[in-house]
């Protein structure tokens, strides 16, 4: 198949199912950036795709003004 060169996710706040995760480590695209309304599952995540994946870039923004939501980006390059 075809290597992708690019995946962008942005899941909802439970974050990515693992079967989501195994298909983003055989896929191996060059980069993911990852998108999340929860910071929390997306640590938890990025640990499980950390062996092949390197942290290029984390983002966070306040889309939500005085409340405790935030948006986080996070941009991986593939090791």
């Amino acid at each position: 198949g075809v290597q992708p060169e690019l995946l962008i996710v942005d899941p909802p706040r439970p974050g990515l199912h693992k079967n989501v995760i195994r298909t983003i480590l055989k896929s191996a695209p060059e980069k993911v950036v990852y998108i999340s309304c929860n910071p929390t599952t997306q640590a938890r995540d990025i640990g499980l795709l950390c062996h092949q994946y390197r942290i290029q870039l984390v983002q966070p923004v306040d889309m939500f003004p005085q409340t405790y939501h935030i948006e986080n980006i996070v941009i991986l390059n593939r090791a």
